[in-house]
């Protein structure tokens, strides 16, 4: 069975903004992106509790605060001169590099 892999235009290190869900209208930067799943790990957004047992790496165990993966359909880039969420699409330079562009103003972002 293969696994579709989804494009995105989001990487790590971006800010977006989370438009649907119970994280709406908040920003975050993106620490990880899988694309094989889809989903998209946003710095101290969805946060959830874990139970954890003590181990090597955590001597003390207890109830954990994490985040949880986002669906990457439900961020989108914010463009901070704008001050509001945007689409991203794709612009072939003259040189031949790709870089990635705010719709609304045509501006680069990489």
């Amino acid at each position: 069975m293969a696994i579709a892999v989804i494009k995105s235009k989001i990487r790590k290190g971006d800010t977006v903004m989370v438009i649907s869900g119970r994280e709406a209208g908040k920003t975050g930067k993106v620490l990880s992106v899988n694309t094989g799943k889809g989903k998209v790990l946003v710095e101290k957004l969805n946060v959830v509790k874990r139970h954890t047992k003590p181990n090597q790496k955590n001597k003390q165990g207890g109830i954990l605060e994490r985040e949880a993966p986002l669906a990457i359909s439900n961020v989108m880039y914010f463009d901070a001169n704008l001050n509001k969420p945007v689409r991203l699409g794709i612009r072939v330079l003259e040189d031949g590099r790709r870089v990635r562009v705010s719709r609304p103003g045509g501006q680069a972002i990489d």
